[in-house]
Parts: C-alpha cells; structure tokens; sequence
C-alpha cells in the first residue's frame, strides 16, 4: 500500500467520529475559534471538546494559537476542508 494510502486513511480515521466531525464543520463555517466557543455552541463538556481537538492536532487537522489565556484552533489541512464541504452540501443530499 502506498504511503499517500495510509496518510490518506489517518486523515479519514481522525475524522471519523460526530464529535471531531462537528467540530471540524463549525471550525470550517465559523473559522477560528477557542474551546470555550466551541462548548457554548455544541452542548459538549470542555473535558470532551478538548480531547477531541488533541486528536485533530495530532492527525494534522487543527493548529493551536494560544492568544493569552485561549487557545484559538483552526483548520490546517485544506483536503479536510473540500471534504467537509462535500459531506455536508445539499447537493451531497440530494439523490
């Protein structure tokens, strides 16, 4: 298997989760934002966002700004982004 297979397939891992996808969409709708927007706007406890963002950091996903006392992520792989998009357009919906 070629290596841009197995990068490919990490990068499909990281995402695969509601949780990381969700936040991964919000990040791609509302551009950068902390832990503390991301809790007020999901429902999920801060514990359960941030373990999720160290997982999308880790896979390359996100990037961390520390601005502060707030930690700013954003989206840092321009692939994450087209498939985001195409996962949640309408015409992704539509039969």
């Amino acid at each position: 298997m070629g290596e841009e297979c197995l990068q490919s397939a990490e990068l499909l891992k990281a995402l695969a989760h509601p949780i990381r996808l969700n936040i991964v969409r919000s990040l791609l709708q509302f551009g950068c934002r902390n832990v503390n927007c991301m809790v007020n706007s999901s429902g999920y406890s801060q514990s359960c966002i941030s373990q999720h963002l160290a997982k999308l950091k880790a896979a390359g996903v996100v990037t961390a700004e520390r601005i502060g006392n707030e930690v700013y992520y954003e989206l840092s792989d321009e692939r994450v982004a087209r498939i985001v998009s195409a996962l949640f357009s309408p015409k992704a919906v539509e039969p």
